[in-house]
């Protein structure tokens, strides 16, 4: 009897240290009925045909981090998100430096949110294509190196990045059936200089499919790859912006410390704004697009994506630099420090132009009447009358030989597809499933036969077209910034290639977030990021989407 009781003791200790078992926690659900009650949306594109992927697999996702997760609790989780959820870098890297934290700790958070709440098909957003499977022994290596001062600095901090960007060991699809292939390939220039500045690389967002210019008038956040990505202001409610639109969502919903989005003309900018997040769009060449899925190497630029303005300046310090495979970026300073003086910096006796026509909308109103009361000199103007003619035919041109470079040049060599042509091909052996809201503006692209002497007059009339449309009321008034609205101006500022940093100012009568877009001329994101710094202290409106906190 004894030695029965002393087996069976033996048994109870080896059973309660046992590795719990991770359960199959993704399940794929009928959405039907959900697809219905879409179709009377009043917003023509909000009515989805799908919302999940047909390819993603998160369970699979998931299963590197099985063990590890296996002994992260849900006590585990609330102890930490004091200290992680809506903090800043700054203030995340201060509790890293005192110890609460630790970088495995913060990873480990994020992992297990993320799996909360995309597992759960009610509050599913499906903001996460795929995740670094070697991110914890990443985090580990640098908790074992980190240095003594990393306050303002990425280090050891998880990222995601929109998935057009190219990362070694995560394939790269920008949402597209086509790109499923895409695994092997070396790393973006931005992802080097981010992991050369410690920041660890979490996995890929998802976006509008091929940076949404693809289908004509479909769903933004939507890619095959990824299903439908949702607004946690106002799950399929309101839109998601795009197409960072998961870049936007993710960092909105605290499932990364920030995150890079892409931009041509309002990619970062809507999504931004449309999920009450921080985004810049910086001056064309300032950062490097080598390795990035294009549409245009005329107006494309990634740029950072983030809860605050510091976390911007932090994670914009870590990707500037000189790229020999991109000339956009020549004489680029590998070294500026974008935090210089933006603590100290005041709207007082700085001059912003207001286009007299957004004063209607009752916030801009409301948050211009607040920056003229801080001491800033407000100018209400009205812009020339341009209407940006050619825009599409600049970016089919682009795209046309743009994608088969990045397809030759930086993509996994495995891949079969060469060209815009063959990507339509391939979607039409199975277009419900890889293209169900049809592939129009690839097959614009196939039938624009604009000769390449029309291509540069449209460029360059778009440029100075641009270009007139906010440097004539900014030289008149002598304006430090043009301020706008969400991405309302993003089309004559890509043109242009001038700089704009969307900051939260407010939430309509129905909830849904609205960005006050400061807007400059080239290489002045120091400046933009002053004001965008002054203007966020001044008001902070910024809170958290409501069943996500």
């Amino acid at each position: 009897m004894k030695k029965a009781l002393i087996i069976l003791g033996l048994l109870f200790i080896i059973s309660s240290c046992k590795k719990k078992e991770a359960p199959v926690l993704f399940t794929p659900y009928d959405e039907t009925s959900e697809i219905a009650e879409q179709q009377s949306h009043e917003i023509e594109r909000m009515r989805f045909k799908l919302i999940q992927s047909k390819y993603l697999d998160m369970n699979a996702i998931f299963k590197p981090f099985e063990e590890e997760l296996s002994y992260f609790s849900e006590i585990d989780y609330e102890n930490l998100k004091p200290y992680i959820v809506e903090r800043d870098i700054p203030s995340i890297q201060t509790s890293v430096t005192n110890r609460i934290l630790s970088y495995e700790k913060i990873v480990l958070f994020y992992l297990y949110r993320i799996r909360k709440y995309e597992s759960n098909n009610d509050l599913a957003l499906h903001s996460i294509i795929t995740l670094n499977p070697e991110i914890l022994e990443e985090a580990r290596e640098k908790d074992k190196n980190r240095p003594d001062d990393v306050t303002n600095t990425v280090y050891g901090l998880p990222i995601l990045l929109k998935d057009n960007i190219n990362t070694i060991g995560m394939p790269t699809t920008a949402g597209a059936f086509a790109l499923i292939g895409n695994a092997n390939t070396a790393d973006a220039f931005i992802v080097k200089r981010l992991k050369e500045n410690g920041a660890l690389i979490l996995g890929k967002a998802n976006l509008s499919e091929w940076a949404y210019f693809f289908c004509k008038g479909c769903p933004v956040g939507y890619s095959a790859m990824g299903g439908q990505t949702l607004n946690p202001y106002g799950r399929k409610i309101f839109e998601t912006g795009g197409s960072s639109s998961g870049s936007g969502v993710a960092v909105a919903t605290n499932f990364a410390v920030a995150a890079i989005g892409t931009e041509t003309s309002g990619s970062i900018l809507s999504p931004s704004s449309k999920n009450s997040v921080v985004g810049l769009k910086p001056t064309v060449g300032l950062l490097s697009r080598t390795g990035i899925v294009p549409i245009s190497s005329t107006l494309d630029t990634p740029g950072p994506m983030t809860k605050s303005v510091i976390d911007n300046a932090v994670l914009l310090s870590a990707m500037t630099g000189e790229d020999a495979e991109d000339a956009a970026t020549k004489n680029n300073s590998e070294h500026i420090d974008y935090l210089d003086e933006l603590t100290s910096s005041s709207l007082k006796g700085k001059r912003f132009g207001v286009i007299k026509s957004l004063l209607s909308d009752a916030v801009y109103a409301a948050t211009v009447d607040k920056i003229k009361k801080a001491g800033a000199k407000i100018i209400e103007f009205e812009p020339p009358q341009i209407n940006l003619e050619g825009f599409l035919t600049l970016l089919n041109m682009d795209m046309k030989v743009d994608l088969p470079k990045y397809l030759k040049n930086n993509a996994d060599k495995s891949l079969t597809i060469s060209s815009v042509e063959e990507v339509i091909k391939l979607n039409l052996a199975d277009s419900i499933k890889r293209a169900p809201y049809g592939q129009q503006l690839f097959e614009g692209i196939v039938n624009d036969s604009t000769s390449l002497v029309d291509f540069e007059g449209i460029k360059q009339q778009l440029k100075t077209d641009g270009i007139e449309f906010f440097k004539t009321p900014m030289d008149k008034y002598r304006l430090d910034a043009v301020l706008s609205i969400n991405n309302y101006h993003a089309g004559f500022a890509a043109v242009a290639k001038y700089p704009c940093l969307t900051i939260p100012m407010g939430y309509e009568k129905t909830g849904e977030p609205i960005g006050l877009t400061f807007i400059g001329k080239p290489f002045q994101e120091q400046k933009l990021l002053q004001f965008g710094y002054a203007f966020e202290q001044l008001t902070k409106v910024r809170k958290g989407p409501e069943n996500y906190k």
